[in-house]
């Protein structure tokens, strides 16, 4: 980057674990990236967390980020129920947006943001999970059609119960939903992102919940796809285990692969043999990786170093997330 080009000014709205773990720290240590406010609902904490990363401002809305115009660009981080007016109002005020996932709680509130003045060149969607190493290594060979047809990709992510439970806004029905919601997202759009967004046929799914939840801590789902393609997404935020479990094994005509740590087989003439690529060593961990991988591409787009593309994929997997609870609700399948 050249030493006298203006640094790119990102306001930062919601302060919470993504934000502090994620967002603020990366964008913090990125040349030519300058964190100039933080904003949250609750002013006291957004001035807390300015002072810990250094940055000049803690507005006490977000209005007043729309208002200057030195700042191009917000990453929403703000729960997920306000996350449509969030990124509707960033983008009416001409700034570039990063948005966490889900981009709104509906198909219908993604149209409504799709259909706003710069949504197909200034917004991006926070699905980290693409920006793997590893993953888009595997979508490379099966786009390149190395493992076959692949009929068969099963996914998930299994989080530990982890301290008290159901006081945070993820266990509010108002916000949208439960581990399906939080968690399903990402995964579910992975698995379809690498196999390209195939067209959804017909879905099944079952949640559950504990007595006295507003929603589902766990949940699995069978999506049938155009091509005889079938998805399997298991999910939870209740696990009773050592560590985390995250993980994506697909099974193709002509090989197979896995994640992670990321492996794949292909059949070849002299049998079946390991074609697990070598990835460059990194210090990071994959999560880290990922979102500091997103959010360079985004700074990038900024810049108009790179072209982003209007999300409608997430109009797919929002309505197929609304054909799950509908499915799990009435107890049958669903055709889409």
């Amino acid at each position: 980057m050249s030493p006298h080009r203006t640094p790119v000014r990102v306001a930062v709205l919601g302060t919470g674990a993504i934000a502090q773990v994620v967002h603020l720290p990366i964008l913090s240590r990125m040349r030519g990236v300058e964190i100039a406010a933080v904003v949250d609902a609750n002013h006291s904490i957004a001035r807390t967390i300015a002072t810990r990363f250094g940055v000049p401002a803690a507005p006490r809305s977000e209005e007043e980020v729309w208002a200057d115009e030195s700042i191009r660009a917000v990453v929403v981080c703000t729960p997920s129920h306000l996350h449509e007016a969030h990124v509707r109002g960033a983008l009416r005020a001409g700034k570039y947006v990063l948005c966490e996932k889900p981009l709104a709680l509906t198909a219908d509130g993604v149209e409504r943001i799709l259909a706003e003045e710069g949504a197909d060149r200034r917004l991006l969607v926070a699905m980290n999970q693409r920006f793997r190493p590893d993953a888009a290594a595997l979508k490379s060979f099966v786009a390149g059609g190395d493992l076959g047809h692949v009929f068969y990709l099963k996914t998930g992510w299994l989080n530990r119960r982890l301290g008290s439970r159901g006081r945070s806004w993820r266990q509010r029905r108002a916000s949208g939903g439960g581990a399906l919601m939080d968690l399903g997202v990402q995964m579910l759009d992975l698995a379809l992102w690498i196999l390209d967004y195939p067209e959804p046929e017909r879905i099944t799914a079952h949640t559950y919940r504990e007595a006295g939840a507003e929603v589902e801590d766990s949940a699995a789902l069978m999506l049938r796809l155009k091509g005889d393609r079938l998805v399997n997404l298991e999910v939870t935020s209740n696990l009773l285990a050592g560590r985390d479990q995250q993980f994506l094994n697909l099974l193709g005509g002509s090989g197979s692969a896995s994640l992670s740590p990321l492996t794949v087989y292909k059949e070849m003439e002299s049998g079946l043999v390991e074609v697990t690529p070598a990835l460059a060593p990194g210090r990071e961990n994959l999560f880290t990786a990922s979102y500091r991988n997103e959010l360079q591409h985004f700074v990038e787009v900024v810049r108009g170093e790179r072209e982003a593309e209007a999300p409608r994929e997430h109009v797919t997997l929002m309505r197929l997330l609304a054909a799950a609870y509908r499915s799990a609700e009435e107890h049958r399948e669903i055709t889409l």
